[in-house]
């Protein structure tokens, strides 16, 4: 089995910048440990494998350790590959999801928009450990689907966060967000999720899903400006639209290449 391999830099426009993710269309699924197998051999944040089915992609997403419900930078770079190296000649395409239904992303110049279901978050007790694995208590914490998020007063607080990940391990929970107002933009953030395999992540759109709900309420707008503060680094626009979130970035194609499993 031969499957064709494109590692991509979302929500940049510069290489070595972003959260790198890598894209595999496949023409049927392979087994589950395959999937697992190739993605922890990838050892990124991040492989999505791609189906095409009836008109849209089924698409499905795993760390190094394990499947996910929902990525967003690997579902940007999934799109970037179809509308710049697979030849998909629309302007959106739609990806059927297991977990979180019909997933839309659409592409206007340079972005790509990603149409997420917002995520519904509520004010929350700190779990066991998280307090002492930070080392920075937050302002006020809530809890969402699968996320606690942090808010804390300033950018500051984020950047000099330096988590015990071995602590943070022991939370049962897909991640831990930590936000804050931003000098240059509305507001940073920071996302963590040693459980996954992942102890920071470069930029996660799916957090956005939690994020933008989050300071619509706090800042009284719709739309935002934001910077994940990762090594890397990241930028994002993103829109509150009802029960949905529209998350734009760029990305851009650092591999081209194939996986060859005998």
């Amino acid at each position: 089995m031969i499957i064709p391999i494109y590692q991509v830099d979302a929500f940049t426009d510069e290489l070595f910048s972003g959260n790198p993710a890598a894209v595999c269309p496949v023409e049927y699924w392979p087994s589950d440990d395959i999937l697992q197998n190739v993605a922890s051999e990838n050892n990124l944040s991040e492989t999505v494998f791609l189906r095409r089915r009836y008109g849209l992609y089924e698409i499905r997403w795993f760390t190094p350790v394990s499947e996910v419900e929902l990525c967003g930078h690997a579902t940007l770079a999934a799109a970037h590959v179809l509308f710049n190296h697979l030849d998909f000649d629309r302007d959106h395409v739609k990806f059927e999801s297991l977990y979180n239904g019909m997933l839309e992303v659409s592409k206007n110049m340079d972005y790509l928009t990603l149409d997420f279901p917002a995520d519904n978050i509520e004010p929350a007790l700190p779990p066991d450990h998280l307090f002492k694995a930070l080392g920075c208590k937050p302002l006020e914490i809530w809890k969402g689907k699968t996320d606690y998020l942090l808010y804390y007063p300033s950018q500051e607080d984020i950047e000099e966060l330096k988590p015990d990940f071995g602590l943070l391990k022991k939370i049962e929970t897909r991640g831990i967000i930590v936000t804050a107002p931003g000098y240059d933009c509305d507001f940073v953030s920071r996302f963590f999720a040693p459980l996954l395999g992942i102890n920071e992540d470069p930029v996660t759109g799916s957090a956005h899903t939690s994020l933008v709900p989050f300071w619509a309420h706090r800042l009284n707008q719709l739309e935002f400006e934001a910077r994940q503060l990762s090594a890397r680094g990241g930028f994002l626009k993103c829109k509150l639209s009802g029960d949905r979130v529209l998350i734009s970035g760029k990305a851009c194609t650092y591999m081209i290449g194939s996986i060859t499993l005998t």
